[in-house]
């Protein structure tokens, strides 16, 4: 009877709540001064960051493609640049790294740069950068019957099958909003992936039952430490993203488990499950995958709703540093990057205001 009666509030139609006034204006001038940062932080050969991961830079071309604003115009344009040019003959967008585990984490880097230069309008311009990386997104899905079958790992070239539910994350979502690419392969064969298999995959990492019901997993891999692993906030704000990238309806009885997982460990102070870890990438999953489901205030197990904008928007305000940057203090993940932080902070905000 609980079950039934925790229920999710979703927007049938019309505009998305708006920030109160002090916040859309105190969102707005934060968003000037951390492009203001990013386009001092751009290295001269366009990237920010490790230029061996050009996926780092991509998200701060993504940033600044949602934001939509003039000021920004060279740095993107040297972004898009130094991306492209981290083209490799299978397609992908990455920088090899022999030697190294996971090497150039070819899909991982693929898959943002991909998103990135779709949403910088790249699509003419870059069309045969896009349609490769395209190609060697749908050639990193895992074929083999298994744990593993329909999702995506880090790079093709491992010698053993690995996938996880982040790398998957960013595949689907990659191949869906780069779809209308495939219009400039005329007389050949539209590249894809198995989208049954990858929403096969994704729905595999959601627990169904015990106290986690609804969240989402990393990976169903046992850690070296033998501690199995739990849903967390930022994967199951990635699974429920990745739900909805592979056509499954905000009224789907999964997309509402997940959604009641979230409204039960609902916080903006941490990554629920995780602390400090992740906590910018998971800011920014957060407003892109309540945007996407239309969630207009997201229901609490406790009863009650929280208008999720405004109460994010502020969480990321408050957090932003004197010089216009983010960054954590938790380098996990590499947040502990200013420039990676940063990147994720601004799309979440550009979200929160509606820019993207």
């Amino acid at each position: 009877m609980r079950q039934a009666l925790f229920c999710v509030v979703l927007v049938a139609a019309g505009p998305l709540l708006a920030l109160t006034a002090g916040t859309r204006a105190a969102a707005q001038e934060a968003l000037g001064r951390g492009f203001a940062w990013l386009r001092a932080a751009q290295q001269a050969d366009g990237s920010w960051s490790d230029r061996r991961f050009p996926g780092m830079s991509a998200l701060a071309l993504w940033a600044m493609a949602n934001a939509k604003d003039a000021a920004n115009a060279g740095a993107m344009a040297k972004a898009e640049a130094f991306i492209a040019s981290c083209a490799q003959p299978d397609g992908g967008l990455y920088v090899p790294i022999p030697g190294r585990r996971g090497s150039g984490l070819g899909n991982y880097n693929t898959c943002l740069c991909l998103t990135a230069l779709h949403a910088a309008g790249a699509k003419e311009r870059r069309a045969q950068v896009l349609l490769g990386a395209r190609a060697y997104v749908a050639s990193t899905q895992i074929e083999a019957a298994g744990v593993h079958e329909g999702g995506f790992g880090y790079d093709k070239s491992s010698p053993r099958a690995y996938t996880d539910l982040n790398n998957t994350f960013y595949a689907v979502e990659a191949m869906r909003l780069t779809a209308d690419v495939e219009e400039l392969r005329p007389g050949q064969k539209r590249v894809d992936i198995d989208w049954g298999k990858a929403r096969a995959y994704v729905l595999s990492m959601q627990e169904t039952a015990g106290a986690d019901a609804g969240g989402f997993l990393y990976n169903r891999e046992t850690p070296r430490e033998g501690e199995p692993l739990r849903a967390y906030g930022s994967m199951t704000y990635a699974g429920l993203l990745a739900m909805l990238h592979c056509d499954l309806r905000r009224d789907d009885p999964r997309v509402r488990s997940a959604l009641q997982w979230l409204g039960r460990h609902w916080s903006v102070d941490e990554n629920a499950g995780q602390g400090n870890q992740g906590l910018y990438f998971y800011y920014d999953v957060l407003a892109r995958a309540l945007s996407a489901a239309q969630v207009e205030r997201l229901a609490l197990e406790g009863g009650g709703e929280v208008d999720w904008r405004e109460e994010l928007a502020r969480a990321i305000l408050k957090r932003q540093r004197p010089d216009g940057s983010w960054v954590n203090e938790s380098n996990r993940y590499w947040e502990g990057d200013p420039a990676l932080s940063t990147s994720y902070a601004l799309l979440a905000l550009t979200v929160v205001l509606g820019d993207a």
